[in-house]
């Protein structure tokens, strides 16, 4: 077990890094394919939420990539040395749509560094704030939950699985989806995530102890956000909020969930045994 000292990172705090990008065509209609439209070469006026993450990627050389696939650990993210990292959540506000074609810039910062204890041993949550904005100022803004933590501790024979915590039943809506790796491998490439976890199995399984492929926190959270906007497409999107609770993996299949009341909506993935995969909350017009 890996022991970290949070008071190491209070100098990470404040960190910041600009970046310039452009909307370009080419991300968004092959996510359009991966996400298998009707249409994939119909490009949309406008990014739809969330496609901003197919922007402003890592472009880590080689050489400093760590055995993970993720760049080598310290830059602009803390050094925490805990072997898992994943995407565990976020929070964003969309305040202005982005036109396809349009120059954007990235401000990031760190905006806090807190280590916790949990039952599956040391935790380290790092959260970076994006601002991303155009010609015509602030459109998006975005608060990313980062979290480090201890590889799994071995197996006890007879020790009880914690139980996890089951989905709510009262969708509105719902629709099945099949992952695969051709499925991860191309999120992976369209997002340049080199994390091993969700293209290379015997990493995944022997190095990380998973059952099998992981699907993509942000790929399950683009996915509830697809499912809604297919259900209610006159529906103009101003905040979501999402919080990945258990791993999917490309063993079996899930189902992306709703349910609409006014102005708000409660979005969750259903995993294979009936557990609450992810969360989400959207704030609608």
């Amino acid at each position: 077990m890996i022991a970290e000292n949070p008071e190491t990172f209070d100098a990470w705090v404040g960190r910041s890094e600009e970046h310039a990008d452009r909307i370009t065509a080419a991300p968004i209609r092959l996510l359009q394919a991966t996400l298998d439209y009707a249409d994939a070469a119909a490009l949309p006026a406008a990014l739809p939420p969330l496609w901003h993450w197919l922007y402003f990627l890592p472009g880590e050389r080689q050489s400093n990539i760590g055995v993970d696939g993720h760049p080598q650990r310290g830059g602009f993210l803390p050094p925490v040395r805990l072997p898992r990292r994943m995407w565990a959540g976020g929070r964003l506000q969309f305040l202005r749509p982005l036109a396809v074609d349009t120059p954007v810039q990235r401000r990031s910062m760190i905006a806090n560094v807190q280590s916790k204890s949990g039952r599956s041993g040391q935790l380290v949550f790092v959260t970076v704030l994006h601002e991303i904005s155009d010609a015509q100022g602030l459109a998006i803004r975005e608060e990313q939950d980062i979290v480090y933590r201890d590889a799994p501790p071995p197996a006890v024979a007879g020790a009880p699985a914690p139980a996890p915590q089951p989905a709510p039943d009262d969708a509105q809506y719902s629709r099945v989806v099949t992952p695969d790796p051709v499925l991860l491998m191309r999120f992976s490439a369209l997002t340049f995530n080199g994390h091993r976890i969700h293209y290379d199995r015997p990493y995944a399984m022997q190095e990380e102890g998973y059952p099998g492929l992981v699907v993509h926190g942000p790929l399950i959270a683009m996915l509830l956000m697809e499912e809604l906007r297919r259900t209610h497409p006159d529906r103009t999107i101003r905040t979501f909020e999402f919080k990945a609770l258990s791993p999917l993996f490309d063993t079996a299949p899930f189902t992306v969930n709703g349910k609409l009341e006014g102005h708000a909506a409660s979005l969750w993935a259903r995993g294979p045994q009936g557990q609450l995969a992810m969360q989400a909350s959207i704030e609608l017009e």
